[in-house]
């Protein structure tokens, strides 16, 4: 089933008007999240929003938003002020320029999503607005509502749709003068970055997300699984730094060392690679079946489960 649209509207190119949605493009639901517990009683900790003065608590109804002027000295705004300042954006999505993309600082780019047709009609349109940017191959920048903020969007084509990236407006970006200024300038030799260029060469590919794995994710899919399971947990060896005495041999080392590896994975076993989604559990927990395996079970009720 879809996620619900962050953001209805319209995508407007000069005269050309279709109703579109706003979909989040990436999602956060499948990784681990723990509660917070009363490590006496083991209860869930319930967070309750309180006066800061009287320690009373406050209902939702009777807390509105603030601006601080002076130490405790705030404006009142109310929702019905917010919603009064109606922004164009906050209804329409108006394309203002095309830009290329190698044009926008990879610092300023926030989240991606999914703009796609609203409703039956207006896939004409889309489909011009969409086409026209693809055949340009520019990137159109327009700007939108969310969450009570209006934000600049990039949209480029991608298969049948659009995706729009959020960007960040110059304010929200740090000079990055502030923590490069005081890095040495350092004279390299010829013989030093070409052994860094074979280094680079040998370890060329194409980027593929599907190949990486959550070791993190994966790790505590591990631990939790040991607990369940009542085994000791025994902390793990964790990896020293070492400072680079002589960056030369350190050099020529590693150009062997990748070598190495190459030569053996020719007749090793292809790598596994990464499922998309969370790892499937030893002991599944409520709420965390994976997908997959879900399904299988539906397919195949007299297959016996794969033991850990």
């Amino acid at each position: 089933m879809a996620p619900r649209a962050n953001w209805k509207g319209f995508l407007r190119l000069s005269l050309v008007t279709c109703p579109v949605a706003l979909y989040p493009a990436t999602s956060e639901s499948e990784k681990i999240s723990f509660n917070q517990l009363n490590r006496a009683t083991g209860h869930r900790i319930k967070y309750v929003k309180v006066d800061a003065d009287t320690g009373d608590e406050v209902a939702s109804e009777d807390i509105v938003k603030g601006y601080e002027l002076d130490k405790g000295q705030y404006i009142e705004v109310t929702k019905e002020e917010l919603d009064e300042l109606a922004l164009e954006s906050t209804r329409t999505i108006e394309i203002d320029e095309f830009v290329d993309k190698a044009d926008i600082d990879p610092r300023f780019l926030i989240r991606p999503y999914y703009l796609t047709p609203d409703g039956k009609i207006g896939h004409d349109a889309y489909a011009v607005i969409r086409d026209t940017i693809r055949d340009m191959d520019k990137v159109a920048i327009g700007r939108v509502v969310l969450t009570n903020r209006e934000h600049i969007i990039a949209l480029e084509p991608k298969e049948k749709g659009l995706v729009g990236t959020l960007l960040r407006y110059p304010y929200e970006v740090r000079s990055a003068a502030e923590y490069f200024d005081e890095i040495q300038d350092v004279k390299l030799t010829k013989d030093m970055l070409d052994l860094a260029k074979h280094i680079v060469n040998q370890k060329a590919g194409t980027f593929d997300p599907g190949k990486f794995e959550d070791h993190y994710e994966t790790a505590l899919v591990d631990l939790i699984n040991q607990k369940r399971a009542g085994k000791t947990i025994r902390p793990r060896e964790r990896p020293k730094g070492e400072n680079v005495v002589d960056l030369m041999e350190a050099l020529r080392q590693s150009v062997g060392r990748e070598a190495a590896p190459a030569k053996a994975t020719k007749s090793a076993k292809k790598p596994r690679k990464a499922s998309t989604g969370q790892k499937e559990m030893l002991m599944p927990i409520q709420g965390k079946k994976p997908a997959k395996e879900a399904a299988t079970k539906k397919s195949t009720p007299g297959q016996r489960r794969k033991s850990a």
